[in-house]
């Protein structure tokens, strides 16, 4: 039986015990993708004792069809496409162009719901633990992936509690090193191994990275 998770934090408490080795070192940060990543990464970050941030991740939808990923676009405007569903579209790159305007407006909302004035944390040279509460496509993974390969990360961790072990395995050739920690032969959705799945909010998000905060 693939293990059910109770809810976003205990896949958060026991994906931690996979990556102690990165504990207390002044190298190591981790990034959630909000929302459903956020409290996932709050419980690894507080294990290890590393900074938390978000990075933020949005998918390029067809119009008409939003659920059908043509791409994602990361924080910093780094796309990528998916082929398959581009090569299907009629005028796909000027369709997608009005669709990255549209994501690139929300991302730069949420960076300033979910942080106010702070700055992001500086990637660069440093250990990257990207973490989501479950991969599916991979196709906001891998957006994330490539946007902080460009800002400079010195390594990057995608980890996941749960994860399609096809999409493990191609994150493993696209990361330094992926942690799934379960990889069910039988994956239809991230949700179904997880009892409580309910949608994170705007609120808690923000909630979990002013505790995760430095003092001053």
């Amino acid at each position: 039986m693939p293990r059910i998770f109770k809810d976003r934090h205990e896949a958060g408490e026991i994906l931690a015990g996979k990556i102690d080795k990165y504990a207390s070192r002044d190298d190591v940060i981790v990034l959630g993708l909000p929302r459903g990543g956020v409290p996932v990464a709050f419980e690894i970050a507080k294990r290890i004792g590393a900074p938390l941030d978000v990075f933020i991740v949005r998918k390029l939808g067809v119009p008409g069809f939003e659920e059908l990923a043509a791409g994602a676009i990361a924080s910093g405007g780094v796309r990528v496409f998916n082929d398959e569903v581009m090569r299907a579209l009629p005028n796909a790159m000027q369709i997608i162009d009005e669709v990255t305007d549209r994501e690139e407006a929300e991302i730069e909302r949420r960076e300033k719901l979910y942080r106010g004035d702070r700055p992001p944390l500086d990637v660069r040279g440093k250990i990257v633990i990207l973490v989501d509460d479950g991969l599916a496509t991979g196709a906001t993974m891998r957006a994330a992936v490539k946007a902080l390969r460009e800002r400079g990360a010195a390594k990057i961790i995608v980890a996941v509690p749960v994860g399609a072990p096809e999409t493990c395995r191609e994150l493993q050739s696209l990361a330094d090193e992926t942690i799934c920690a379960t990889a069910p032969e039988y994956f239809q959705a991230v949700g179904q191994f997880y009892e409580n799945f309910s949608q994170t909010t705007d609120d808690e998000v923000r909630e979990l990275l002013s505790l995760s905060a430095p003092s001053t």
